[in-house]
């Protein structure tokens, strides 16, 4: 009778789940749940219908696929460019990340106001798109950066600062005025990782001259530019940038680590489609001690992967336990 109950219970999380994908646009989420449904149909000896799921699943993923290979301006540019900046598509979405309420908010201002540029316009006001995000690392900003471009459904380009940063004096600058330039061609979410390469203080005597007017160029080059894309930048060490910088963003977001509850809130929504019931939150949290979103979502994925190998739908304290111990003893980058 239990495992009736309970299989009853995961059908019914799963179709909420699939409804709650849909409804965010989050194809991805959406075909791992259809295959976590045909998982389900063949444990119940429905053998031609998990076909049938898993088949439709790969067509789906073969079709987006092919769409997602469009070829991109910036993708394959001419000369230095190429080496600037990485493009990629993304199907994150800010519901995919647990977020408290103010900064969900703010987070969503940004996409209603790019949204709604055109209103703006006609009334002399301009949508917020010079963002700086500051927090420490694994806190969220790059998946926010990513989340932002699958909002608004444009390319990322992340700027590639080894490419970026060199030793030869006004090199660093005139790079710079390419990447704007191309800012001015092609709509898209810039995002540039670890800012304070290039947003050191103007007095930092280890790096007077180049990284001065490196910096002072940016600054003039930000202030100018007058394009459609969102400009995204993220430090981990905002005591490290140039004052001078925090005037030029039109929005300045402070991520934190997550707290108990958002570090609950992050393992309950990835693991939405298994029976979690059984659980006790607080050991888990506990267990997890101070770890980001980024190692949060991952100790879910493995958690997961332990139940879907063992035949279950259910996940224990157990496998958050285990899947922790194995985050802990991981080689990190």
């Amino acid at each position: 009778m239990y495992s009736i109950q309970v299989e009853k219970m995961t059908t019914s999380k799963q179709i909420l789940a699939l409804l709650r994908s849909h409804i965010d646009d989050d194809n991805e989420q959406f075909l791992s749940v259809a295959l976590q449904v045909a998982a389900s149909e063949a444990r119940k000896g429905h053998n031609k219908l998990a076909t049938e799921l898993r088949d439709v699943v790969e067509k789906a993923r073969t079709q987006k696929n092919k769409k997602s290979a469009r070829p991109v301006p910036l993708a394959q540019p001419r000369g230095d460019l190429g080496d600037l900046v990485s493009v990629s598509y993304s199907d994150t979405r800010l519901s995919a990340m647990v977020l408290t309420d103010k900064l969900a908010e703010r987070l969503k201002r940004i996409t209603v106001e790019q949204r709604q540029r055109h209103r703006l316009a006609e009334h002399g006001l301009t949508p917020r798109r010079k963002i700086l995000l500051i927090g420490p690392p694994g806190a969220g900003k790059t998946m926010t950066a990513s989340a932002l471009a699958g909002e608004l459904k444009l390319p990322l380009f992340t700027v590639v600062f080894e490419s970026l940063i060199t030793r030869f004096m006004g090199e660093t600058a005139s790079k710079l005025r390419l990447l704007f330039e191309a800012m001015q061609q092609t709509d898209g979410v810039y995002f540039f990782d670890e800012f304070d390469a290039i947003g050191s203080r103007r007095s930092d005597t280890n790096d007077v001259g180049e990284i001065r007017r490196v910096l002072n160029s940016f600054l003039q080059l930000l202030e100018n530019d007058d394009s459609d894309g969102l400009i995204i930048a993220a430090t981990n060490h905002p005591e490290l940038l140039d004052p001078a910088l925090f005037r030029r963003f039109d929005d300045v977001i402070e991520y934190a680590m997550p707290t108990p509850d958002i570090a609950k809130g992050i393992l309950k929504r990835r693991l939405a489609t298994f029976e979690t019931k059984g659980i006790d939150w607080d050991k888990a949290i506990e267990a997890a001690g101070s770890l980001s979103q980024a190692d949060l979502s991952r100790i879910a994925d493995e958690a997961a992967k332990r139940s879907v190998l063992d035949d279950r739908f259910s996940i224990t304290l157990a496998d958050i336990q285990a899947a922790v111990l194995d985050r802990q003893h991981s080689p990190r980058t």
